[in-house]
């Protein structure tokens, strides 16, 4: 995520409940393809939950960017 984008989730996260949820969820799917990332074998399982955690993460993360494009022309308009 970019930067400006990091700053309109801290600052519409706790307000906007559907945006605080996704954003917990898309770091706790990080969180675990961490571990998966970081073995050096894996098992046809656990390459199959990593499969999963990253197409969960990415639809988390479209749903994001679809929330946060919302504030960034609530942004906008603020500043005209």
């Amino acid at each position: 995520m970019e930067q400006y984008e990091l700053e309109l989730i801290a600052k519409y996260g706790k307000q906007d409940e559907e945006l605080g949820h996704l954003w917990q969820k898309h770091l706790e799917y990080e969180q675990a393809l961490e571990k998966y990332e970081n073995k050096t074998f894996l098992s046809s399982q656990e390459e199959s939950e990593m499969k999963r955690l990253k197409k969960k993460k990415l639809a988390g993360k479209t749903k994001i960017q679809n929330i946060l494009e919302k504030y960034r022309r609530q942004e906008v308009d603020n500043e005209t």
